[in-house]
């Protein structure tokens, strides 16, 4: 066994286990309640609109699928130095399983609404809530969490800054001023940065202890800016790889998703991703399909995209490996230990196309008012049920809850935690039972 696939607890597997370290941490993730529940929270739209879209955990497979696959096209280049540091494909795909398990009821609307709630205490972010999940709060060891292997923590450590590094002191989650009848909560003050939690310092210490003290210092830096958050500068080999397949599902399979509900027109499509922005992926079609298009290459492209679901599904999976196999593999001098010192990369074409498409998601999907309505909604929800909890935690937080709350010393982390590891229906539910004028029954389920 390396350091690198050490855990924290000491634990060790039994002799005749035949699996490897990371096979063991694929498992524990698969079977812990946080990955069962991203079944019920949203990735882009509203749970309860249609059957057909990808919720957190479909797209968490798909995101350890894509990384899988970049592992195995990386894998083509023996000649790398980096090589041999290439992830195993159950590390890879347990990272990829877990890279969503922190983020909260209503995606990043319920991650602006906890971290206002926790101003002052901390903060809240979502991927640093990951690692909390990880590290502390799954039960598969007495006080660590999963207790993953060193190396699986440090693939799902997105952002290795912590929130007090990372924030800047003027930014403060506030109430908006504007409205005069109802609280709102201040939308672009309350974004919190992209960090791990204080919390958990002493598990970021115990992941980066193989480093040198250069290595950590550099890897941990930021980059600062007057009128936001700094910004975090590196992540590991295996996090770069588990990143742009976030990014490849994001950007192509979130926009099937708008497509097929008819979220983004081809009118829109052509506005946002032109043939410049698209050149690469014309000009591979062109190459392997000589006969297929004729000379308009993207009216054809365009059309198949926007045709039936086959068509569609036909262009998506070109789309998927056309980006994938873009991916090459850079070295970062400064650094001395392999697992920061390579990086996986997307040529710079290659991700202006991606980007464009991204682009169009949150521009027309995201940013839309249908969605917009039910993140506005799902904001004042979960700021309602955080603020209930608090005042009265002894009568209104579940027996287990409260009393990992009065262990704590009273520390609302632990509301936090309660309310982040909630599904959409739940908080839904929770919020009903609370506020809905109507009587409600002590048999009414959770």
């Amino acid at each position: 066994m390396t350091d690198w696939e050490k855990r924290r607890s000491g634990w060790q597997q039994q002799p005749e286990d035949a699996r490897t370290a990371f096979d063991v941490d694929y498992a524990r993730i698969v079977h812990s309640g946080s990955f069962r529940r991203l079944q019920g929270k949203t990735q882009t739209l509203n749970l309860g609109d249609s059957d057909f879209y990808r919720t957190r955990l479909t797209h968490s497979l798909e995101v350890a699928q894509i990384a899988n696959s970049i592992v195995r096209q990386l894998g083509t280049l023996t000649a790398h130095k980096a090589h041999e540091y290439l992830p195993p494909v159950s590390l890879i795909q347990a990272i990829g399983f877990a890279h969503d398990l922190g983020h909260p009821p209503f995606g990043h609307g319920g991650e602006v609404a906890l971290n206002y709630c926790m101003r002052g205490n901390g903060g809240f972010e979502g991927n640093g809530h990951t690692l909390r999940i990880l590290s502390r709060l799954e039960n598969f060891s007495a006080s660590h969490g999963a207790d993953l292997a060193r190396r699986s923590l440090l693939g799902v450590l997105k952002y290795p800054v912590n929130f007090t590094a990372a924030s800047n002191p003027a930014i403060v989650p506030d109430i908006d001023k504007r409205p005069t009848s109802i609280r709102v909560i201040d939308r672009k003050k309350s974004k919190p940065p992209k960090c791990y939690l204080n919390t958990e310092d002493d598990v970021v210490a115990w992941v980066l202890e193989l480093m040198s003290h250069q290595d950590r210092s550099i890897f941990q830096s930021v980059q600062k800016q007057p009128d936001k958050h700094s910004t975090p500068l590196y992540k590991s080999f295996d996090c770069s790889i588990m990143d742009i397949a976030d990014d490849i599902a994001y950007g192509v399979h979130d926009l099937e998703d708008a497509i097929a509900l008819a979220l983004v027109s081809e009118r829109d499509f052509r506005a946002f991703v032109d043939e410049t922005k698209c050149s690469t992926f014309l000009d591979s079609l062109k190459k392997k399909y000589p006969d297929e298009s004729k000379n308009n290459v993207y009216g054809t492209f365009v059309e198949g995209l926007f045709g039936d679901g086959k068509s569609r599904k036909h262009y998506i999976s070109r789309l998927v490996h056309h980006f994938i196999t873009s991916i090459s593999i850079v070295e970062l001098a400064q650094f001395s230990e392999p697992l920061i010192r390579y990086k996986a990369v997307m040529s710079e074409a290659h991700r202006g196309f991606l980007d464009a498409l991204q682009d169009l998601v949150v521009e027309k999907v995201i940013r839309s008012p249908n969605v917009q309505h039910l993140e506005f909604k799902g904001q004042k929800m979960v700021v309602s049920v955080f603020e209930a909890l608090e005042v009265d935690p002894k009568s209104l937080l579940p027996y287990d809850a409260f009393s990992a709350y009065e262990a704590s010393g009273n520390d609302s982390r632990i509301i936090c935690d309660h309310v982040a590891g909630m599904t959409d229906s739940f908080l839904l539910k929770t919020y009903d039972r609370l506020f809905s004028p109507r009587m409600g029954s002590v048999f009414d389920k959770h």
